[in-house]
């Protein structure tokens, strides 16, 4: 016992001996760097790195006595190691690390780490990135001590779990402080094995518009895709200046961006992009709330409140969740108001984009023999002429110069209240759009400004149906102008005889099941349709133009290279899938999902060239197998 005390005690010795050398040549390589800082940066650097070292001899004289068996020597070395590391002064040393920062806006987290997690042989540190420190590592805080399973925010028993639908940003501690702000990382990273029955050349989204009708070679090709390009990072920073105040910003990303670079040949290379930026202020006492930038629409459905990141969004895999369900996510100002957080209403000012079906006008027009292209109009039945109509262009500067964005005079505006009682949340809305064209009328040589308004009415619901495991989770959008709300993208506009945008109207709507049979596992099935009505006119040469019309040949969708101009008119989809959250430790979760969506669509009919009628229909299957890892939980 008296030889491994005393071999230990020279260990002890050097290691210690060590630690001060370490410290010494610390300081000294790094005080060009640090001469930048000002005293409290360069003292909070030196704090870091000791600690850090101080941890180290810690962990190895744990290490060193539990090789010998010396449970006793090294109840008694700890003991003595954590009241005299080999830092000067001993105990005086380990009070001045204690001691606060001349800087207030720089916090330490204690000095020593917590004992479970020592014992369990782990050093869960986390990067502070100290000002200019390059090592500026430090221990969790107190409240972060990991006794049997480390804290996570997988909550399976939500109906819509910010886990698989956002980020669980909101659920996790902070990592770090600046100031009086406290700063979150929350993400994932992802891999799915997308199969699709029929090629459609996407990744990870799909584009449930775009199946193929059988004149298509790729209709029932079978395709296979590999991505992880729904690797996801959040950031959540808070401040809390008076205690009925709240200050946030938030920024989301992942990898769904494809430029012109980006190929899967060589390598897959998918740019960054934005999915949310915004900042919030909350007045609790007087139940205000102000959110300013890229964020979910208010349209979107919510399972409580009307607040970011309390959205009702489906628990699936795609990207582009699935029809039936209304969504935009996109720059917007938002006010709103609760009362005892149980009653809310909200006023969004949203970005304006609008789709346009200009498919049955073929034609392009040049008033008066200049540049600049339109579409052309035939006349409607009982006039003379055909008009010129310009709607759109290509994007300028910041824009993506390969998409068109159409000529919006104003931007969307939806006015919402919702209602959080014992049985469920519930919520109604209006969407109120506005469309604007120029069009050069017929004789004329000069644009006229056209402006038609669009809109609707909405709802929807999240209630548990008689038991917390099973909810029910419904929407539903109605009116004229509303496609771009759904993820088919029906138009919200087609042309008219005077070359003015006007409004087809169309009904979004799903309903999804959810439940949860352990606190490991969700299940879901959800059913969505999106429909579209006619919106048309009867041209002066006997033939149909704008959205629905029933008189085009579409013989050749059945027919394999046939030619199919089809529109459509719905999509029906049932989606069922499930996730398993089968792992879960010090560094981190796991979590596998499994869906599959069934899709059909419907065109307005048409005829076969003799007279009888056709209604070209396809289908689609869509499976995803993906994982996903979650380091911060």
């Amino acid at each position: 016992m008296n030889t491994a005390a005393s071999e230990n005690s020279v260990s002890k010795t050097k290691l210690e001996t060590k630690l001060l050398v370490g410290t010494l040549l610390f300081c000294l390589f790094n005080k060009p760097a640090l001469a930048l800082a000002d005293d409290a940066q360069e003292l909070a650097a030196i704090k870091a790195q000791m600690r850090l070292l101080a941890a180290q001899v810690e962990a190895i004289e744990q290490r060193q006595a539990k090789r010998q068996g010396l449970k006793k020597t090294q109840t008694a070395l700890a003991g003595k190691g954590r009241h005299n590391t080999g830092l000067a002064g001993g105990k005086t040393a380990t009070a001045a690390l204690g001691s606060g920062p001349a800087d207030p806006a720089i916090r330490f987290s204690p000095d020593t780490p917590p004992a479970s997690v020592a014992q369990a042989g782990g050093l869960p540190l986390r990067s502070h990135g100290s000002g200019t420190n390059p090592f500026g590592f430090e221990w969790l805080p107190a409240s972060q001590e990991v006794v049997g399973h480390p804290r996570s925010a997988m909550d399976l028993a939500s109906s819509s779990p910010s886990s698989i639908t956002q980020t669980s940003v909101d659920h996790l501690p902070p990592v770090f402080t600046i100031g009086g702000i406290s700063v979150k990382l929350g993400g994932f990273v992802e891999l799915s094995n997308i199969a699709r029955d029929s090629n459609m050349t996407a990744g990870p989204a799909t584009a449930w518009g775009s199946f193929p009708y059988a004149n298509n070679p790729n209709h029932g090709l079978s395709e296979e895709r590999i991505s992880a390009q729904l690797s996801r990072m959040s950031v959540l920073m808070e401040a809390n200046p008076r205690k009925d105040i709240r200050l946030q910003a938030y920024i989301e990303t992942d990898f769904g961006g494809a430029a012109g670079t980006s190929n899967s040949v060589q390598i897959s290379g998918y740019t960054p992009r934005m999915r949310q930026g915004y900042f919030t202020f909350t007045q609790k006492d007087w139940g205000f709330h102000l959110l300013m930038g890229q964020a979910w629409s208010l349209v979107t459905n919510y399972s409580k409140g009307l607040l970011p990141r309390q959205e009702q969004l489906p628990a699936v895999t795609d990207n582009n969740q699935i029809p039936g369900i209304a969504f935009t996510r996109v720059p917007q100002i938002r006010i709103g108001k609760d009362w005892h957080e149980k009653y809310w209403l909200g006023l969004s000012i949203e970005d304006p984009q609008g789709t346009v079906d200009a498919s049955t006008f073929s034609k392009s027009c040049s008033p008066n023999g200049s540049s600049f292209s339109g579409t052309n109009v035939p006349a409607g039945y009982g006039q003379s002429g055909t008009s010129c109509a310009y709607y759109q262009n290509s994007g300028g500067v910041l824009l993506n110069s390969g998409t068109h964005y159409t000529d919006n005079p104003a931007p969307d505006i939806v006015l919402k209240a919702a209602a959080d009682t014992s049985f469920g949340h519930y919520e109604v809305f209006g969407l109120g759009r506005w469309f604007r064209s120029l069009s050069v009328m017929p004789g004329e040589s000069t644009t006229r400004k056209h402006t038609h308004f669009g809109g609707g009415v909405g709802a929807g619901l999240t209630t548990p149906l008689g038991t917390k495991k099973l909810q029910l989770a419904g929407n539903i959008l109605a009116g004229e102008g509303v496609g771009r709300y759904g993820p088919s993208l029906l138009p919200d506009t087609t042309l008219n005889s005077r070359g003015q945008l006007t409004p087809v109207p169309e009904i979004i709507g799903s309903l999804g099941l959810i439940g949860h049979p352990s606190k490991s596992v969700l299940l879901y099935t959800y059913g969505g349709v999106e429909t579209a009505g006619r919106k048309s006119y009867m041209g002066n040469d006997g033939h149909q133009y704008g959205y629905g019309v029933s008189d085009l040949n579409l013989s050749g969708c059945s027919i394999e290279f046939g030619s199919c101009n089809a529109q459509t008119h719905t999509l029906a989809s049932l989606t069922a899938g499930g996730w398993w959250h089968f792992m879960e430790g010090h560094y981190g979760s796991m979590m596998a999902g499994l869906q599959y969506t069934y899709i059909r669509k419907f065109a307005f009919k048409g005829n076969d060239g003799f007279g009888n009628s056709v209604s070209p229909t396809t289908f689609g299957n869509t499976v995803y197998v993906t994982f996903r890892y979650f380091p911060f939980q």
